[in-house]
């Protein structure tokens, strides 16, 4: 079973339940078991930035699924959801990202693990950190928890419920 950690993000319409029908579609697939789930942080968006705040969150899984027959299952889930293609970072009611796949690295025409851009992303290392902060990237050999500590990006990534825990399954 390969560990697997998936980012998940939304800005348009029902975020929450966007998120929700993300994480129920992962648990309800055969060949996967969600094994840890962030807290949602309400983050600012990158690259285009007139547009909402997002929510953004990160879910360990563990999976027997192969790489590229996961990224299909990500596009899959998006797609079921509603996802809409709008431009590049543009708004959207579900976003799947493909972050690590173990500690491998992995690169085809559609699939590139770990996700070239999570050194300089805050609202996938805050969460990332939260529930996995020894993991260590393959590619740059520091841990969630370095790369956080010198990530560049200063974009506010705020919890949205500091009460909750963070939940697990398995």
């Amino acid at each position: 079973m390969a560990q697997v950690f998936i980012g998940l993000g939304s800005n348009m319409g029902n975020r929450i339940e966007f998120l929700e029908q993300a994480l129920k579609a992962l648990a309800e697939h055969q060949q996967i078991t969600v094994k840890n789930i962030s807290s949602i942080y309400e983050t600012e968006p990158v690259g285009v930035k007139d547009q909402p705040p997002f929510l953004n969150q990160v879910a360990e899984i563990e999976t027997s699924v192969e790489v590229s027959d996961l990224m299909k299952l990500l596009k899959h889930i998006e797609h079921t959801i509603g996802r809409t293609e709008t431009k590049r970072w543009g708004p959207r009611e579900i976003d799947l990202d493909l972050l690590y796949y173990n500690s491998i690295v992995y690169n085809d025409a559609k699939v590139c693990v770990p996700h070239p851009e999570i050194a300089n992303r805050r609202f996938v290392l805050v969460p990332l950190k939260e529930i996995a902060p020894q993991f260590p990237d393959p590619l740059r050999k520091q841990t969630m928890e370095e790369l956080l500590h010198h990530c560049q990006d200063t974009s506010a990534v705020r919890k949205t419920n500091p009460h909750a825990k963070t939940k697990r399954k398995g």
